[in-house]
């Protein structure tokens, strides 16, 4: 197993006491209401024209923006499993587009002091930076396909906002695309860093943990489930307490965890069955971290309820699929993975069988049994669904 989350069941118990005793007595001196938010810095105001400039793709019609719509979260607008990408828009990817919210905290892929993985960009962690994930897109070929960083920087200097960059970077910049090129990323990595749309932190948690919204019966209960450590469990890697500063939740420690999530036909290749996604140990570094096969990155759960697609794969399209996989795939895994050529469940048929011990199997509520009652009821994942929509950004009274 990559690493315990016990640490997450960690007092949830007073957490909720916490909560709910602010709930019961209006949360004390309300945090006061946020200033107006500061101008971006030239570099983020040239990092948001990029971030939303298709004329930087092969195609023509794609940008950062098209695979993080803001009206989404920062996630696609639409439920395919991977998208479309190439000069023709035609060309699937291999996962599912992350979201690029509430990432301002994260840091380069690193291993903790216990052994665990955590930190990094993408569902692999492979980038350092969200400059260094911002650089990646404009030359895949699944994604914007620009053919060579040279190409990318010829379209940045026909630009509209041309001069801008050079204002900003230096007449003489387009003359040298290696540094053009890395200056726009860390153009985008600025507007992602300041723009407060990236960590609005403006949901109607947010609200409550301050003091100035009411959770309702069933919110509360779906936080309690969210954070008991023998029912969802789901606060172990996704953290629903303010932090010792007294700064608000993430809903992401930035682990891997390795789920088991079942193989999504729907994407083209998985057609050739010996085709696996591996996750950490697919990147060169870690090639020979066999203990690391199928684990990703533990996204924040802020906005969920927008995202159309779930997992790395994007195997469900529901938060109620999604949420009754996590706490049926043992004890009912036939819903989930189909029959073997002897009829029996092929449980975590994404994964080589060399390499299905790296499965959690060992933490609610992956510990239970074919047979047994799952961690939560129907009538108790629709509690845990109702908390999670008030992660949404953008709440109002």
């Amino acid at each position: 197993m990559i690493h315990s989350h016990s640490k997450a069941g960690l007092a949830s118990s007073t957490v909720l006491f916490l909560l709910l005793m602010l709930q019961a007595c209006g949360g004390g001196d309300p945090t006061p209401a946020a200033a107006p938010a500061a101008l971006l810095s030239r570099r983020a105001q040239l990092g948001e024209k990029i971030f939303h400039d298709v004329n930087l793709s092969a195609s023509g019609r794609q940008s950062c923006a098209s695979c993080h719509d803001a009206a989404m979260g920062g996630t696609p607008p639409n439920s395919l499993p991977v998208q479309l990408g190439g000069p023709n828009l035609d060309r699937p990817g291999l996962r599912k587009a992350p979201a690029i919210r509430y990432l301002r905290n994260n840091a380069a892929f690193h291993f903790e002091g216990d052994g665990t993985p955590a930190g990094g960009f993408f569902w692999d962690g492979r980038a350092a930076s969200l400059a260094a994930q911002a650089a990646e897109p404009f030359l895949n070929p699944a994604e914007m396909a620009m053919p060579d960083a040279e190409a990318v920087v010829a379209r940045l200097a026909a630009a509209a906002y041309a001069a801008d960059f050079e204002a900003t970077f230096g007449p003489e910049i387009f003359a040298d695309p290696a540094r053009a090129y890395q200056q726009m990323t860390l153009a985008i990595q600025a507007y992602e860093q300041e723009d407060s749309e990236f960590a609005a932190f403006t949901s109607k948690y947010d609200a409550f943990l301050q003091g100035r919204a009411r959770l309702t019966d069933q919110e509360l209960r779906g936080l309690a489930w969210f954070n008991s450590p023998v029912k969802g469990n789901c606060a172990a890697c996704h953290p629903s307490a303010p932090g010792a500063d007294g700064s608000p939740p993430l809903f992401t420690d930035f682990s891997y965890d390795n789920l088991g999530v079942p193989r999504n036909p729907e994407i083209p290749a998985n057609a050739d069955p010996t085709h696996f996604d591996l996750g950490l140990c697919e990147r060169a570094d870690l090639a020979t971290r066999t203990d690391l096969c199928g684990a990703f990155k533990v996204p924040s759960l802020r906005n969920v309820a927008l995202r159309q697609a779930f997992f790395h794969n994007g195997r469900f399209r529901t938060l109620k699929d999604t949420i009754t996989f996590y706490v049926q795939r043992d004890t009912n895994p036939e819903k989930w993975y189909p029959p073997d050529a002897h009829g029996r469940v092929a449980k975590f048929d994404d994964l080589p069988l060399v390499y299905h011990a790296n499965v959690n199997t060992t933490e609610a509520p992956y510990d239970r049994r074919p047979g047994e009652m799952p961690a939560l009821s129907e009538a108790e994942i629709d509690d845990v669904i109702a908390f999670l929509n008030t992660l949404r950004d953008g709440y109002a009274r």
